[in-house]
C-alpha cells in the first residue's frame, strides 16, 4: 500500500497481481483520511510481523537442512530439486506435469522412509510426463512471467538450452529433462504437446506404455535434496511404476542393461510398497488401468 496523488487529492492505493498470468492492477482504497491512515498501519504493521514470521521459518529450515545432511538424507541432485520447487511455483507440479522414471523412487522411498541401493536408483536427469487431456495452465507471478517450459528451466539455470531432440533440455553440466507424453493407439495425428505457446518451448515425444502411467493415481512425497532441503514430488502410484517397469524389462527392443536395471527397480518399488506401504494393496479393483496380462506379470513381485 502507497500513497498517491491525483489532481491535488491524496489517495491511498493497493497494488497486486490478479489472475493466472500474474497481471499487476491497482486499486484506491480512499482519500487519505484517519480510516485509511489506520489501514496503511495496520498493513505496514501485518508487513512487519509476516516478514519476522518468514525470517524465523527460514532460520528454522535452515537448522533442519543442517541436520539433514547430516544424517545423510538427501536423496535428490540440486538441480533436480530446484526444478521441482520452481515447476510448484508455477502450479504445473501434479497439474499437468508429473515426474516418471528413476527420479520417481525417490518419492516412493521417501514415504516408506527407506533407501533404495543407489546402484538402481542413480540418474542424471529427470522425466516429466504430460498429460495432454488436461488444460496446463500456468500461475505466472509478477517478478516471473512464465509462458513455457524453458522458461522455469532457465529460471532454475539460465544455461538450459533446447537440444536438437525438440523433448529435451539440458544445462552446461549435462544434466537432462525429458517431456514425455503417451503413445495413442491408433496412432492419431497430432502436434507435440507443449506447456506454453512460444515456439521455443519442448516438444513431448510419444513412448509406448505411457498411458498406463498417465491414468495411475498421483501420489506425493516430500523429498531432499543434496542440501537438506525439501522439495515437493508428484509421480504416478508406485504399484503402476513398478507393474510399468517390469513391463519394460521384458522388451526386446530395449537395451538389454536397461533391462535389467527395469526388472531390479520394479522388484525394489513392489518390495517397497508390500513392505512399508500396506495401504496399497497390490488388488485388481484398486489396479483397473493395467492390462490384465501385465497386472498378472508384477502380482509375484508384492508377494514379500
Amino acid at each position: 500500500m502507497v500513497w498517491a496523488q491525483s489532481k491535488g487529492i491524496t489517495y491511498l492505493r493497493r497494488s497486486y497481481y490478479e489472475g493466472r498470468q500474474g497481471t499487476r492492477r491497482h486499486t484506491s482504497l480512499g482519500p487519505r483520511s484517519a480510516a485509511t491512515e489506520k489501514q496503511k498501519a495496520d498493513f505496514e504493521q501485518g508487513r512487519r510481523e509476516a516478514r519476522a514470521r518468514f525470517k524465523e521459518l527460514r532460520e528454522a529450515l535452515d537448522r533442519q537442512a543442517s541436520i539433514n545432511r547430516a544424517i545423510g538424507l538427501g536423496r535428490i541432485p540440486l538441480i533436480a530439486a530446484r526444478i521441482l520447487r520452481a515447476l510448484d511455483d508455477v502450479d504445473l507440479l501434479g497439474n499437468g506435469l508429473r515426474v516418471i522414471g528413476t527420479n520417481a523412487i525417490r518419492a516412493y522411498e521417501a514415504a516408506a522412509g527407506v533407501f533404495v541401493d543407489a546402484e538402481i536408483a542413480a540418474t542424471e536427469d529427470l522425466d516429466l510426463l504430460i498429460d495432454a487431456r488436461a488444460e496446463v495452465r500456468f500461475v505466472a507471478t509478477g517478478d516471473f512471467p512464465a509462458r513455457n517450459l524453458m522458461n522455469v528451466l532457465r529460471r532454475v539455470d539460465h544455461s538450459f538450452v533446447k537440444e536438437r531432440q525438440n523433448f529435451r533440455a539440458s544445462n552446461r553440466d549435462g544434466y537432462l529433462v525429458d517431456l514425455v507424453e503417451p503413445l495413442r493407439h491408433p496412432p492419431r495425428q497430432r502436434q507435440a504437446a507443449t506447456i506454453g505457446t512460444d515456439r521455443d518451448d519442448l516438444d513431448a515425444v510419444e513412448i509406448e506404455g505411457l498411458v498406463w502411467l498417465e491414468n495411475a493415481p498421483s501420489f506425493e512425497a516430500v523429498v531432499i535434496d543434496d542440501r537438506g532441503a525439501p522439495a515437493r514430488m508428484v509421480v504416478p502410484d508406485p504399484r503402476v511404476f513398478a507393474a510399468h517397469k517390469l513391463w519394460l524389462s521384458k522388451r526386446p527392443d530395449r537395451d538389454p542393461l536397461q533391462r535389467r536395471r527395469d526388472a531390479a527397480q520394479a522388484q525394489a518399488v513392489a518390495s517397497l510398497v508390500a513392505l512399508h506401504l500396506p495401504h496399497l494393496p497390490y488388488v485388481a479393483s484398486e489396479l483397473k488401468l493395467l492390462p490384465l496380462e501385465t497386472y498378472n506379470d508384477a502380482r509375484s513381485l508384492f508377494a514379500v
